[in-house]
């Protein structure tokens, strides 16, 4: 006979907020540091309880709101990125450089795939993708050139 195991079932968000708000503070800190990370910590509990009614089930809570988190720090580290020379004005239809490359880019493992956009999307040294995906600089840089291999030998497939 066949066991099957129950899908945990969804804690109120308050009971989530306290079971994971240690552990999503000290990263934003480590990634962040001080003012930054409070902001940033307040930014991933609003966006995981916009999100919190649509989801299924209890599976992987954990990675869910720490992924949130990453996303959090990238964007504030990218917003915080000292901007060097003159800058055009943006186009009105200009999408993200994560919506022009999410296309090419699905298929590819989460770390490579921010390697590539944040590298080539967002122009960022190794150093701060490195910080971004909690690595090394050799590593952010082996990430991305894995991912550009990948897509190259995907297009050369077709």
């Amino acid at each position: 006979m066949t066991k099957m195991h129950a899908v945990p079932t969804i804690p109120p968000f308050e009971r989530f907020y306290e079971q994971h708000r240690v552990e999503v503070m000290r990263l934003l800190r480590r990634r962040l540091g001080g003012e930054r990370a409070d902001d940033a910590f307040q930014e991933t509990f609003l966006r995981a309880l916009q999100a919190y009614g649509r989801l299924d089930h209890a599976e992987h809570l954990r990675a869910w709101v720490l992924t949130i988190a990453r996303n959090v720090a990238i964007d504030t580290l990218r917003r915080s990125q000292p901007i060097a020379g003159p800058v055009d004005p943006p186009v009105e239809d200009e999408r993200p450089a994560y919506e022009e490359l999410a296309p090419l880019t699905d298929g590819l493992p989460p770390k490579e795939r921010a390697a590539v956009v944040l590298r080539y999307g967002y122009d960022l040294p190794y150093d701060r993708i490195a910080f971004a995906l909690d690595s090394t600089p050799a590593a952010a840089r082996q990430a991305a050139s894995t991912g550009v291999r990948r897509l190259r030998k995907r297009r050369n497939l077709q």
